[in-house]
């Protein structure tokens, strides 16, 4: 395995940093302030429209797709290192167009879309002029076992009619449906841990809702195995940020050690505090050095062959992320829980990661299974 990246990775890298410094970090107040001054925790601030068009200026667009053809033609270790500074605000994966859950939806029109379906839904979220969802998880069901899942797709009078509350049924296929398709409903906001950013989740309903045959992703029967797809690189691109948001608590940790007094002596010079420091290190760089393997992996060998050490970086980045946010909210005592610093909203997006793309448990029996299989095979 070879981590090292060449002049074209590391000038993005320079040119993204200095981009974090000088637009994104600046613009999470005002995003915050335009946010309340409207009254709708759903509205798209102007700021991030500022912010998008300074990412295309500066060359930062696009990042994840690796399609040449669509994207920046990074494979997915060259993308780690920028999906990881991304992650050190939850307003900057928006900003480069590369924010879940349009990349994974934008590599499923790429690789299944037809040249209509590419025109129609590809091209304007790869201009950023529109967002996407992708319905998946049910409230009715355990949804971590898909095969669980009662929506349904039916053909009926030469086109598909959809009921239930996603967009696509193992075994039947994947479908696209536009938002203000009739009987399309959206029920409610879900704010996760009462913070409610990104565009939000949502509980969505479809009743009778119709929609061309030419709406299918792929052919008829494949709609599990494309989701699980898009599952892959989409986690791994999760943990990237994750790993980044663990970077930027661990800095706010470290500079606030070092500015603060407490009985007689500097926070940084408190021998728990210097534990926590050590502790959050090794933290990090475990967590990193396993998405970089992940990444090289799935580049070298394929997503199938990566799929052990994506379930565990799922594990591990989420589980990383939470302890050092954790430590860093501890150290900056009640300004931690407070919206003065990201320290809190950082949190309840660290801690939902252990849940959202396959809960923690569900990876760890993959890979369980994973391993006692060779004991298996080996025994038998």
């Amino acid at each position: 395995m070879d981590f090292t990246f060449g002049p074209k990775v590391l000038a993005l890298e320079e040119r993204l940093l200095r981009f974090m410094d000088d637009h994104v970090f600046p613009a999470e107040p005002v995003y915050r302030r335009q946010v309340e001054e409207a009254g709708d925790p759903y509205v798209h601030p102007p700021v991030m429209e500022e912010l998008k068009r300074q990412a295309r200026a500066a060359g930062l667009w696009n990042l994840f797709l690796p399609d040449p053809h669509w994207g920046a033609g990074l494979t997915t270790l060259e993308y780690a290192p920028l999906a990881e500074i991304s992650g050190r605000s939850l307003i900057a994966p928006e900003s480069l167009n590369c924010s879940a859950p349009d990349t994974g939806n934008m590599e499923i029109l790429a690789e299944q879309g037809t040249p209509e379906q590419q025109e129609r839904w590809l091209k304007p979220l790869l201009e950023g002029e529109i967002r996407s969802c992708f319905a998946m998880t049910e409230p009715d069901v355990a949804s971590s076992d898909a095969t669980n899942i009662q929506t349904r797709i039916e053909r009926k009078s030469g086109q598909y009619v959809v009921n239930g509350r996603k967009w696509w049924i193992s075994g039947a296929g994947m479908v696209l449906v536009p938002m203000d398709a009739r009987g399309v409903i959206v029920v409610r906001p879900l704010p996760v841990f009462g913070y409610e950013q990104d565009g939000g989740h949502c509980e969505i309903l479809f009743e009778e809702v119709g929609i061309p045959t030419d709406s299918l992703l792929g052919d008829e029967g494949r709609g599990f195995a494309i989701a699980q797809s898009r599952l892959g690189p989409g986690r791994i691109h999760h943990c990237m940020r994750a790993v980044g948001m663990a970077e930027r608590a661990f800095d706010l940790m470290c500079r606030r050690a070092l500015s603060r007094v407490a009985f007689g002596k500097r926070l940084a010079d408190q021998g728990v505090v210097q534990d926590w420091v050590a502790e959050s290190r090794m933290d990090i760089e475990q967590a990193r050095l396993m998405v970089l393997k992940a990444a090289w992996l799935m580049d070298t060998a394929g997503k199938d062959r990566a799929r052990l050490e994506i379930s565990a970086i799922k594990v591990i980045a989420a589980r990383a992320a939470i302890r050092v946010i954790d430590r860093a909210i501890q150290l900056h005592g009640g300004a931690g829980v407070s919206a003065d610093v990201p320290l809190a909203e950082m949190y309840a997006h660290a801690r939902a990661l252990r849940i959202v793309d396959g809960p923690d448990d569900v990876h760890k029996m993959l890979i369980a299974r994973r391993e006692l299989a060779r004991y298996g095979a080996a025994a038998g």
